[in-house]
């Protein structure tokens, strides 16, 4: 199970049974004596689910039902209740309670009662997020590397930790924020995005945390703000006032690098620093492409133009051009291509006129390749270079080629010793605390097994 659940109960060992039980399903867990902490933590927006007891010190949970549904539509609340009677199954009912259950109650049963609630809220949740904000990027990937990047975003989802999320423009550094935001216990709070013009003078922080409201702050291309305005966030941050925001921030710099060289204050910096997420560059995930151009024609005929498909010589151009821009250039090559094309499918030739000269790179997964290691990545540099023209790439290449480099070996090596890390960490020559770090770091899945070898 996933998400966050509030209890309310004044049974001290109810509370704690099931804060353990929800817990170790990997549920969040609020607990309380109080309704009236129950319908704060409601209001603040915290919470995919509420268990609460009927007959409470301050209250009946029955008669708070109306209010949750007020305040939080669709949040499902399941009452449990020692009132063995058919008018409380009655008035619950009535109250439209998600669930209801008499004390004592089976914790088996309650416990699938919790995880069913819990997946259809999960689900009414991404409906929602994605038919709000049609234009926004698509969240679209099954290559490795964008895998990876899910399984991290979900992992800090429901934490308060300041996030800090670094790609290229038009790689979806935005929707990543705004994912975070939707799907966590913030998600009924403002999302708000702060820019330098926001803080231009001394009560830009104070007009943005009145607006945020304990919600989510995004701080866009911080290494673009002044060191004035930056020490203004760190005051922010740490007189946040009555309600703290949830605080991420984007950048297209390596904010380390940009630290180092003085762009970015260090106050800020290890403010910021609870969690790096870098979003792959589109060249970085080519198997992903089909996906993407799909989705874009698809939604192009929903707003009424023709079907269209990619020609297996334009999927071919497709998955070898460099994209310099990423999703967002992809995305608007695809509107380019629905307007221009003749017939349903779309040509080679039409998508080099959309394209334009840009040089293209080649799969850098060619079969029978033998060249050596050396070679082939000295191939990749030159051609990563090469497609930034005059402009130099964002700083931190260094760190980011050695990510890359360092993933893949560590996989095949734990891989080829099935999944021992004392044989792996000799075979590849490091200390194993060291590579039990660079496991947590990287987000390597290690599967034990035997090895016939």
């Amino acid at each position: 199970m996933d998400g966050t659940v509030l209890v309310a109960d004044d049974d001290r060992t109810i509370r704690t049974v099931l804060t353990q039980a929800l817990t170790r399903a990997g549920c969040k867990v609020h607990a309380t004596s109080s309704l009236t902490t129950l319908m704060r933590w409601v209001s603040e927006g915290k919470g995919d689910l509420v268990i609460s007891d009927v007959v409470m010190p301050d209250g009946n949970g029955l008669e708070m039902l109306p209010k949750i549904a007020k305040d939080r539509p669709g949040l499902p609340v399941i009452v449990i209740s020692a009132q063995n009677t058919i008018m409380t199954a009655i008035q619950a009912a009535e109250a439209e309670a998600y669930d209801y259950l008499p004390k004592p109650f089976d914790l088996p049963d309650l416990m699938k009662r919790t995880a069913k609630a819990l997946e259809l809220q999960a689900h009414r949740s991404y409906r929602s997020a994605d038919d709000d904000r049609p234009d926004d990027l698509p969240m679209i990937g099954r290559t490795a590397i964008m895998q990876s990047l899910y399984r991290v975003v979900a992992r800090v989802m429901h934490t308060d930790l300041p996030i800090l999320i670094w790609g290229e423009s038009g790689t979806g550094k935005s929707l990543i924020a705004r994912a975070i935001h939707d799907f966590s216990d913030r998600r009924t709070l403002p999302f708000m995005t702060v820019s330098a013009s926001d803080l231009q003078d001394l009560e830009g922080p104070a007009r943005i945390l009145a607006r945020v409201k304990g919600g989510t702050l995004l701080i866009d291309e911080i290494s673009d703000i002044s060191d004035e305005q930056q020490a203004r966030i760190v005051r922010m941050m740490d007189t946040p006032g009555e309600y703290t925001p949830r605080f991420l921030a984007a950048s297209q710099s390596d904010l380390t690098s940009a630290m180092e060289a003085g762009a970015v204050r260090k106050d800020l910096y290890y403010r910021l620093s609870g969690t790096t997420l870098d979003v792959p560059s589109l060249r970085e995930r080519v198997d992903d492409i089909p996906l993407l151009v799909e989705h874009f024609l698809l939604r192009e005929e929903k707003l009424g133009q023709a079907p269209r498909v990619l020609s297996l010589e334009a999927a071919e151009i497709f998955r070898n051009y460099s994209w310099p821009g990423n999703v967002r250039q992809l995305e608007n090559a695809v509107r380019s291509l629905g307007l221009i094309s003749r017939a349903v499918e779309i040509t080679a030739g039409e998508v080099r006129q959309v394209l334009g000269n840009q040089p293209e790179i080649k799969s850098m997964r060619r079969a029978g390749d033998t060249e050596k290691l050396g070679a082939s990545v000295a191939q990749h540099l030159r051609r990563y270079f090469d497609l930034h023209g005059n402009i130099l790439p964002p700083e931190g290449l260094y760190g980011r080629i050695l990510r890359e480099i360092e993933a893949p070996l560590l996989e095949i090596a734990l891989d080829a010793t099935g999944g021992n890390q004392a044989k792996c960490s000799n075979l590849l020559g490091i200390n194993r605390n060291t590579l039990r770090k660079k496991i947590s770091d990287l987000d390597i899945q290690v599967t034990r097994r035997r090895k016939l070898m």
